[in-house]
């Protein structure tokens, strides 16, 4: 998981972003300002942080002080349910907001980056779950998740374009305009094919595919079978229906990059289509919200989030994404988020209002 403290690629001193407005009706140091919370949900985990919030501030401090953060499980409703999901939502903040030293009456503005999050239905719904919990004076904001990772890279600001692959995928970007598009997200049913899970996915068919004799031999037989503690690939049937859940499947996409690493052409093939699909998800975005300007040349970021594109092996996912996006948008400019998702969530929630305050001020 990244902190507050990693580096990033692309746009340096992001820290310093310009706050959208001018000077605010109100003054402090965001020390008895009350809070603003982020919120991350993924199909593999919910992370809540707890931030001040500044109201006269127009750059946000470095390092962004962060008073409480909370991890807790799925609260994608598509996976669990939707008692499930709100349970857990419920549960993070209580417990960023108590080791903040804060409580329900501290908050100013909540933001949710929820995956799931497809239709204003969904964000309707969630935002009446909200307003049962929060004061009517809170500010709350319920957006997909990856609009959250979008704004972790550029600090609160809705433009350019997001790649999030972990155990899902999406593609996600906004125009200067505030028109906005996505690719992919619908899940590995409907080809999300990049994802952790597709790209493992894609590796247990070929084990099975090259038992029976339907496909060819693959080093990712015996990986697998050793990474999972079986003895034959037959075994693997019952391994995986006995919980087919997203994150379990996806956890073996390192052994697929590492038959990768090795040449094995069936895991390379697989890792090569992995990247075809998530260079075309961000292509689709960027071509409907023309990022690249009329002339395709023009500058515009790519937040790149999710352990499927990080940068820590020899067969490089993230970085042959890029190539073939550039090959395409020689302006697109690769970022490594300096803060996680979550805070991203909580700078979006907190511009969020400044903006509306500072319009209520000057009008």
């Amino acid at each position: 998981m990244m902190n507050n403290s990693g580096a990033s690629n692309g746009d340096s001193n992001v820290y310093e972003k310009q706050v959208e407005g001018h000077d605010h009706c109100e003054n402090g140091d965001g020390s008895d300002n009350g809070v603003t919370l982020g919120i991350d949900g993924g199909t593999t985990s919910t992370v809540c942080v707890c931030i001040p919030f500044f109201p006269s501030s127009k750059t946000l401090p470095n390092p962004l002080p962060i008073l409480g953060r909370a991890v807790s499980g799925c609260s994608n409703h598509n996976s669990v349910g939707e008692t499930a999901a709100r349970d857990t939502l419920e549960e993070v903040m209580a417990e960023a907001l108590s080791k903040s030293g804060s409580d329900w009456s501290a908050v100013r503005a909540v933001c949710l980056g929820v995956s799931g999050v497809n239709h204003p239905t969904d964000q309707e719904r969630i935002l009446n779950w909200l307003r049962e919990i929060f004061p009517g004076h809170v500010k709350l904001y319920v957006q997909n998740d990856a609009v959250a990772a979008l704004s972790s890279g550029t600090m609160g600001k809705l433009h350019g374009c997001v790649l999030i692959a972990g155990t899902g995928c999406i593609s996600y970007g906004f125009a200067e305009d505030g028109r906005e598009a996505r690719a992919s997200g619908a899940g590995p049913v409907l080809g999300d094919w990049g994802s952790g899970y597709g790209i493992a996915a894609k590796a247990l068919t070929a084990v099975i595919r090259a038992h029976d004799g339907r496909g060819p031999r693959t080093m990712l037989t015996n990986k697998i079978l050793k990474a999972l503690g079986l003895s034959s690939p037959d075994e693997l049937i019952g391994w995986t229906y006995a919980d087919p859940s997203w994150a379990r499947i996806a956890a073996l996409v390192p052994e697929v990059v590492s038959c990768a690493e090795a040449c094995d052409q069936v895991a390379t093939k697989i890792l090569v289509d992995a990247v075809q699909d998530l260079a075309l998800s961000v292509k689709a975005v960027v071509q409907r919200l023309g990022l690249c300007g009329e002339d395709g040349n023009g500058s515009f970021p790519v937040v790149m989030v999710g352990g499927v594109l990080e940068a820590n092996r020899s067969w490089d996912i993230g970085k042959e994404v890029m190539k073939y996006v550039q090959d395409l948008f020689p302006g697109a400019r690769p970022i490594r988020p300096q803060v996680e998702p979550a805070v991203g969530a909580a700078l979006l929630a907190w511009n969020f209002l400044v903006k509306e305050s500072t319009e209520k001020c000057h009008s």
